[in-house]
């Protein structure tokens, strides 16, 4: 009845609110479940929305989602499908049990109320570092846990607590064919760079970007049909291994500041998005049941 309530209420503030002057996020922030309507993304991974979000399972036979108080475990039905088949592979690791699946997208997607720019069309999944070692943790021991970093030297390099799993469950999202990059910090791009000894054409889709030490970022492609969906331009050809070793030379030795011409105007703060700046499509997501 409550949701139903909701419901009601987001129809009525899409009817009589200044929709051209209110936050997107003030909407889908406020959305406690998917909409009824066949899955489809909306738009781009950081200005869209998503149809038909499926909820993970707070526990699966071999993970567990983290932070529920977020309300951030809903994908896209592959998205759904891809934390499946990856746990499997964390699960065969020693010491791992599944993996910690933090934040995905909010039940319709759609700018969040507060952190990620992007994951708003139910394809990006933020897996913590941490190792699954008890799929039984409770509602509040999932809010007070914390992952663990694995940056050394700001992100020039990895800790003693990266281990061969970490390389392993990387390199199978990387290798899967849903996946289209994958973000995580310089160090360990290098890392992997150095150690991998087989076939390096996965490396390609790792890529080196600030943070992603508590956990790595998996973007997954526009799946097959979607044609609202705008998928990311491909990663440069090559296995970006001299790029991120370029990242890393400039945390160890940072390059002179840019001068900055003073008669330039101050930046303009960043805009929020509203529903006008997201596909049409959006507005009949957020007013669906």
């Amino acid at each position: 009845m409550l949701r139903l309530m909701i419901g009601a209420l987001f129809a009525l503030c899409l009817a009589t609110s200044a929709q051209a002057d209110t936050a997107a996020k003030q909407y889908f922030g406020k959305a406690a479940e998917g909409s009824q309507q066949k899955a489809s993304p909306y738009g781009s991974y950081a200005k869209g929305c998503l149809a038909g979000g499926v909820e993970l399972p707070e526990t699966g036979p071999r993970w567990q989602a983290m932070r529920l108080s977020r309300n951030r475990n809903w994908g896209h039905p592959e998205t759904i499908e891809f934390i499946e088949r990856l746990s499997k592979k964390a699960a065969a690791q020693p010491g791992w049990k599944g993996l910690y699946i933090g934040d995905i997208s909010q039940p319709r997607g759609g700018p969040m109320l507060s952190g990620h720019r992007s994951h708003q069309i139910g394809l990006d999944i933020d897996i913590w570092m941490l190792p699954a070692t008890d799929l039984s943790l409770s509602r509040r021991e999932r809010e007070n846990i914390s992952s663990v970093s694995l940056r050394r030297n700001e992100g020039a390099f990895v800790n003693s607590k990266w281990t061969k799993a970490h390389h392993e469950i990387i390199k199978a999202a990387a290798s899967d064919k849903a996946t289209a990059r994958i973000f995580v910090f310089p160090g360990a791009k290098v890392q992997m760079c150095k150690d991998e000894k087989g076939n390096r054409a996965y490396l390609r889709k790792i890529r080196p970007w600030w943070g992603h030490h508590y956990h790595f970022h998996v973007r997954l492609n526009c799946p097959r049909g979607a044609k609202g969906c705008v998928d990311q331009a491909a990663p440069p050809k090559g296995d970006g291994c001299a790029e991120a070793q370029q990242w890393v030379n400039n945390i160890l030795n940072p390059p002179p500041p840019k001068p900055r011409d003073p008669n330039a105007p101050a930046p303009k703060p960043r805009r929020e998005l509203t529903l006008a700046d997201l596909p049409q499509q959006c507005t009949s997501v957020l007013r669906s049941r």
